[in-house]
């Protein structure tokens, strides 16, 4: 028997309750992992509390992302004993996830530990670094440069965004971090390399067609008015990559951007994202991050203490990573 986090549905509410289950209450796979470590992305967080349908079946373990060592495996991939790590692919959602202390789920789902990360390091990182990554690598594909002007990053405060900003930085980009808790978090986004803060009701406004031109480049975690006036904003020949939808799934923007300013909007999926993209990008990550990050940017909690911080996250109420020890 073993520790998880099983969600259950009572008359149409989502419940969380930490749970007692054996392996045989585990998904179909080739390799059974001992999960060390877990966290928590703002789509688990939406799932734990309900407040999205994320999850249609249950009961169901969530978690979209897990670090740990294969226990069992009767893959030629790998061998028992090897650390792996595991974001996306729909774990956590329509099968077995992540917060639970062992996964089972087919090999050529993983990608190895990248050398010199630790477990803790790699759920610090987590879905939430890759996706920044491939943001950041998106604007460099679309031929950014740090001399080309300010990079946007919205939603700063977060995961993604606080990946993004310290990921640029290192790179040399010069970033302007939005956030609604500037405030609270001035300090912490100008540790990780912002040099401009705004608040994100600067960006709530209506936007026209074409305003002034602010930014090269823009990575979005917020989707809907803040999406629409950073793209109306953009440079000519800018890119726009989004990513995400905390503030809203919507879209009122116009044409005029893409066919005037030439502006490109790059979307940024790193759920079914190719192994080797993957493994690129993981290997980008270990090399770009510093030490510092993973001191200032996450909180480590107890498989007990995820329903609270999930009901947080949607909120907007944690600064950074949500990291869980299995």
């Amino acid at each position: 028997m073993f520790s998880t986090l099983m969600l259950y549905q009572e008359s149409k509410t989502t419940v969380a309750h930490v749970a007692q289950i054996d392996e045989s209450q585990l998904p179909d796979g080739d390799t059974l992992v001992a999960v060390d470590y877990s966290s928590i992305n703002y789509k688990d967080g939406l799932a734990i509390t309900g407040k999205g349908r994320i999850i249609r079946d249950f009961p169901m373990i969530p978690g979209i992302d897990f670090a740990g060592r294969i226990i069992e495996t009767s893959s030629d991939a790998y061998n028992v004993g090897d650390s792996v790590v595991l974001t996306g692919w729909g774990v956590g959602e329509t099968r077995g996830g992540g917060l639970a202390e062992k996964a089972r789920l087919d090999a050529n789902l993983l990608v190895p530990l990248p050398e010199g990360l630790s477990a803790s390091q790699s759920m610090i990182i987590g879905t939430a670094g890759l996706t920044a990554m491939l943001c950041v690598d998106a604007l460099i594909e679309g031929g950014i440069k740090p001399e080309s002007g300010k990079i946007l990053v919205t939603g700063a405060s977060g995961g993604v965004g606080s990946t993004a900003i310290t990921l640029l930085h290192a790179l040399g980009y010069e970033v302007t971090a939005c956030s609604g808790r500037i405030a609270q978090n001035t300090a912490h986004l100008t540790q990780l390399g912002a040099t401009e803060l705004i608040e994100r009701s600067e960006l709530e406004e209506a936007a026209k067609p074409l305003e002034k031109q602010r930014w090269a480049g823009v990575i979005d975690t917020v989707g809907d008015k803040v999406l629409a006036k950073a793209i109306a904003q953009t440079h000519y020949n800018g890119v726009v990559a989004c990513c995400g939808l905390a503030g809203g799934f919507g879209l009122p923007t116009t044409v005029m951007p893409f066919i005037l300013r030439n502006v490109r909007l790059q979307g940024i999926d790193s759920v079914m994202c190719p192994i080797e993209k993957r493994t690129t990008a993981w290997k980008q990550l270990t090399e770009l991050l510093p030490q510092s990050f993973y001191e200032q940017a996450s909180e480590t909690i107890e498989l007990k203490q995820v329903p609270e911080y999930a009901d947080r996250i949607t909120k907007g109420d944690v600064t950074g990573r949500v990291i869980v020890k299995l």
